[in-house]
């Protein structure tokens, strides 16, 4: 017997999975809410909240969600092009970049998104939330005001040799 399942360019990677009760008149409603981070490993990144009764049914939605929510992020080689903090909420992180063969520094979440990013070369600290979402999202709010040297050559209408001097 032949599976008809679909080989995916994205890495797909689970988070968090949270339970969630809700009180109603007769007791208690479980549900699972399952946080998603998809990437294809080139610059290419995106999470997703999903909810379902289910686990695997939460993660298939957390999925979809993320795929909606992809984002490009400007790479140097393997690393990002400069420092940056990437504020949600109550979390913040600081993403710094490294020499090549200092490899991925950094915690949990974080880690979780850069891996799915493609970023090999990088050092982090999180500043403030322990809260898995707030940290996921603020880690791409950070990614996402990355510019590199041809994007501010370009946006000031230079060429990259006289940016650089």
């Amino acid at each position: 017997m032949q599976r008809n399942e679909q080989v995916s360019e994205f890495k797909e990677k689970l988070v968090a999975v949270n339970r969630v009760s809700k009180t109603v008149k007769g007791g208690r409603n479980m549900r699972f809410s399952a946080l998603m981070v998809v990437g294809d490993e080139k610059g290419r990144i995106g999470c997703g909240m999903g909810k379902a009764v289910e686990i695997p049914e939460a993660i298939r939605k957390g999925t979809e969600d993320a795929k909606k929510n992809m984002v490009n992020i400007s790479l140097v080689g393997t690393t990002i092009p400069h420092e940056v903090i990437g504020v949600y909420g109550t979390g913040r992180v600081l993403l710094m970049p490294a020499p090549e063969g200092t490899g991925l520094i950094a915690g949990g979440p974080v880690r979780q998104v850069l891996e799915a990013a493609g970023v090999k070369n990088i050092r982090t600290k999180s500043i403030g939330s322990n809260n898995p979402i707030n940290m996921v999202k603020a880690t791409l709010e950070g990614l996402k005001q990355l510019r590199n040297a041809e994007e501010i050559a370009k946006l000031r209408g230079k060429t990259v040799e006289e940016l650089m001097g």
